[in-house]
C-alpha cells in the first residue's frame, strides 16, 4: 500500500488521459483467499495525442494473471508492470480497443481496508479515494468517467447476497455451489464510486414513490441480528431523507427515476459513500449530534 504523500496537481497543470475509457466490464469470483478479477476496459485514443503514447494505468499491489488485447496475449515486449504502474505500447491508433486484465486478489489478508476485504465474512470495497486501484490495473482518476457491468460469483452458502451499483440485471445459480448476480450502472462515474458488498446480511427496508409514480424500493442490508439497532432514530431518518431526495435533491429529480431500488449497507468497517450521507443528515441537526453514534453506512449508490 502507498505511504507516501500524494502529489500536488494545480490547475493550470491539469490535462486530461491520453485515452478515453469508454466502457468497464467487471467480473468477480468471490474466495475469501484468491479471489479472481477480470477487467474488460474499452479504449480510445484522445484525439491529438501522439500514435506512440503508451497507456498507462494505476496499480497497487496486484498480482496479475493474465493480459490481454483484443483477447490476443500481449507480448511482454509490450507491457511494463511496476509496484504502482501498468503501462501499455504499441495499441491502435484510431480505432477502439479492448485491454482484459486479470489479477488475483486475497480478501482475508487485506487490512488496509482499501480496495476489496472480507470482515466479518463480508466481502466489502472501499474505493475513495484510490482504493480502485488495488482490485485491478485502472486509470484510476476521479476525472475518467464510465458506465459499469458488474458480474459476481460467489458460494451461495456463505455469500447469498451479492451487490453493487446501478440496477440488477439478473442471477442464477451454476450447478456446483455457486451462483452469480449481474448488476450494470447507466450513469457515468469514476472508480471511487464504485461498491461491491457480498455476504450473508439482514435486511430493512421501506419504498417511495417518485414525482411520476414510480415506487422504489429503500434497503438497508445489515449483519443479522442487528436490524433493531438501524431502526433508530438516525438510520430511519436516513431512508426518510433518500426517499424525499432533500439531501441531494438529484436523486430525486434524475438518478432515483431509473432506480428501481436505492440499497444501503450498514456496517462493513469501513466509510465509502453513505457515510457522507449521515454525515449531511447530522450537520443539519442542532444539539442531536451524538444521536445515532454507532450507526456507519455503506452504499452502492450513486446519490
Amino acid at each position: 500500500m502507498r505511504t507516501d504523500t500524494g502529489e500536488i496537481i494545480h490547475l493550470e497543470d491539469y490535462r486530461p488521459t491520453d485515452f478515453v475509457l469508454e466502457r468497464v466490464d467487471l467480473t468477480f469470483e468471490l474466495d475469501p483467499t484468491e479471489t479472481k478479477v477480470e477487467a474488460r476496459l474499452i479504449f480510445h485514443r484522445r484525439e491529438g495525442v501522439s500514435a506512440d503514447a503508451p497507456l498507462v494505468l494505476d496499480g497497487d499491489e496486484l498480482k496479475m494473471t493474465s493480459l490481454l488485447l483484443d483477447q490476443e496475449e500481449i507480448t511482454a515486449a509490450n507491457y511494463d508492470a511496476t509496484e504502482h504502474t501498468l503501462t501499455i505500447r504499441n495499441l491502435p491508433v484510431t480505432a477502439p480497443f479492448e485491454v482484459t486484465i486479470t489479477t488475483e486478489l486475497n480478501p482475508e489478508a487485506n487490512t488496509t481496508l482499501m480496495g476489496l476485504y472480507r470482515t466479518s465474512n463480508v466481502y466489502c470495497t472501499q474505493c475513495e479515494a484510490e482504493g480502485f486501484r488495488r482490485i485491478t490495473y485502472f486509470p484510476d482518476r476521479p476525472d475518467v468517467l464510465a458506465v459499469y457491468t458488474v458480474n459476481i460469483i460467489a458460494d451461495k452458502a456463505t455469500a447469498p447476497l451479492l451487490l453493487s451499483n446501478g440496477n440488477y440485471l439478473g442471477g442464477a445459480g451454476m450447478g456446483d455451489g455457486r451462483h452469480f448476480a449481474a448488476w450494470f450502472d447507466p450513469h457515468p462515474k469514476p472508480s471511487y464510486l464504485f461498491a461491491l458488498v457480498a455476504g450473508d446480511l439482514g435486511i430493512v427496508e421501506d419504498t417511495f414513490t417518485t414525482m411520476s409514480g414510480r415506487e422504489v424500493a429503500l434497503k438497508i442490508y445489515v449483519e443479522h441480528g442487528k436490524e433493531p439497532r438501524v431502526l433508530c432514530d438516525g438510520c430511519a431518518e436516513a431512508l426518510d431523507e433518500v426517499g424525499r431526495g432533500t439531501v441531494r435533491p438529484r436523486i430525486r429529480s434524475r438518478h432515483l427515476h431509473d432506480r428501481c431500488r436505492f440499497r444501503l449497507q450498514h456496517g462493513c468497517h469501513g466509510e465509502q459513500g453513505a457515510e457522507r450521507l449521515q454525515r449531511q443528515i447530522r450537520s443539519r441537526r442542532s444539539g442531536n449530534r451524538d444521536r445515532c453514534r454507532l450507526c456507519q453506512y455503506r452504499g452502492d449508490h450513486r446519490a
